[in-house]
């Protein structure tokens, strides 16, 4: 609640002034010099961040239990910024199989042309990975819980057997917003958030962090600079701003999403709700185990959708917007089809992503309703 708070620095003031910079100036050639020798406070230059996300970047290394953060312009940055950091020409990385499409993209669209070969692992593998460790794989990409389909991975048995290889994890940790799941206290050494989700909370900007312990505060900051990677300071502010009020509006999104679950659970159209709090979940004892809370996203895999089925579930919604991103005051749909390389999923073109908001969750439920009534007569 009071990191990246600091008031006895800003006239009594308990939030942070936004600093809008790109020209950094400096009285003396020495003052110039010690702040360039500065990996932390180095505000040489706009690009390289401002006070304002320094504050922000101290609230997310404080809540994720990480030696710094780097905030940076969005999820997607900062999960290059993460990979990036370790990876070169020759180099093997592994990238479970439910990962986040952008970051599958990222590993065949850009690593490869560079000569990096990646392999993607049933997220379920647990200590099995040991099997796909070859001697230049160098890095390990896990999500837990997974991008729409919601597999809960054994984090502990994966970092416990990569890391007698030497091999980095690299961890989403959006889902739990860091608040849910502790990833240092897991093994993880680098955790990325798309910050725009639950931090910022107001669907108002983009935003991302990648958080880490001392030993790599070289590479991953460096990294973050030579890419031009920096989070704007009025989304910094805004990020920040968020986080004062994250527990309270995760327990909002917790109690609710488990809510419309178990409601969709009961309805006979519905073949299997992926929710990692729900016992049939894969991976939900796992969730048990790690875990202390669950946010508002989850899927719904009905039993028949058919293309018009699913425009009359959408279209007709009136308190869920159809949209892309999670984690902000309203709730959200979004129909959703998984990409696979090693594991199997059959449910395309029948699963359906949600996102539980703020809204009063009888008003979301009676909106639900009508939607699975219109996507049963479109037959």
């Amino acid at each position: 609640m009071h990191a990246g708070s600091h008031p006895e620095k800003n006239h009594g003031i308990v939030n942070p002034a936004i600093y809008h910079a790109s020209t950094v100036s400096y009285p003396t050639m020495k003052d110039f010099e010690e702040k360039r020798a500065d990996p932390i406070n180095n505000f040489l230059y706009g690009r390289h961040g401002t006070p304002t996300a320094r504050d922000f970047q101290e609230a997310v290394a404080t809540i994720e239990g990480g030696d710094r953060t780097v905030a940076v312009g969005s999820g997607l940055a900062a999960i290059s910024v993460a990979m990036l950091a370790f990876v070169g020409t020759g180099d093997h990385v592994l990238v479970c199989d439910n990962a986040y499409g952008p970051t599958r993209r990222l590993c065949e669209d850009f690593l490869k042309r560079f000569g990096v070969e990646t392999t993607y692992y049933d997220p379920l593998i647990g200590a099995g990975i040991e099997d796909l460790i070859r001697p230049n794989t160098n890095t390990i990409y896990v999500e837990s819980p997974g991008s729409h389909t919601f597999e809960i991975q054994d984090i502990p048995a994966i970092t416990d057997t990569v890391h007698k290889h030497g091999v980095k994890v690299v961890m989403d940790n959006t889902w739990s917003a860091g608040y849910y799941f502790k990833p240092f206290d897991h093994g993880v050494d680098v955790s990325v958030q798309a910050a725009t989700k639950y931090y910022v909370a107001h669907s108002d900007a983009m935003l991302g962090t990648v958080t880490f312990m001392e030993k790599d505060t070289e590479t991953v900051i460096d990294t973050a600079r030579v890419l031009g990677n920096n989070a704007a300071p009025d989304d910094a502010y805004l990020g920040l701003r968020g986080m004062r009020t994250l527990s309270a509006r995760l327990a909002r999104h917790q109690k609710t999403g488990l809510q419309l679950a178990e409601w969709f659970k009961g309805r006979p159209e519905v073949d299997r709700v992926l929710h990692p709090a729900l016992p049939d979940c894969p991976g939900h004892k796992i969730w048990q185990r790690d875990f202390t809370g669950s946010s508002g996203l989850f899927s719904v895999v009905f039993k028949k959708c058919s293309p018009a089925g699913m425009a009359a579930l959408v279209d007709g919604l009136e308190l869920f917007a159809l949209g892309g991103s999670w984690g902000g005051f309203e709730s959200l749909v979004l129909p959703t089809n998984a990409t696979r390389t090693v594991t199997e999923w059959h449910d395309n073109g029948r699963c359906v992503r949600f996102h539980a908001g703020l809204e009063d969750p009888d008003d979301l439920i009676e909106d639900l309703a009508a939607g699975v009534k219109r996507l049963t007569a479109a037959g």
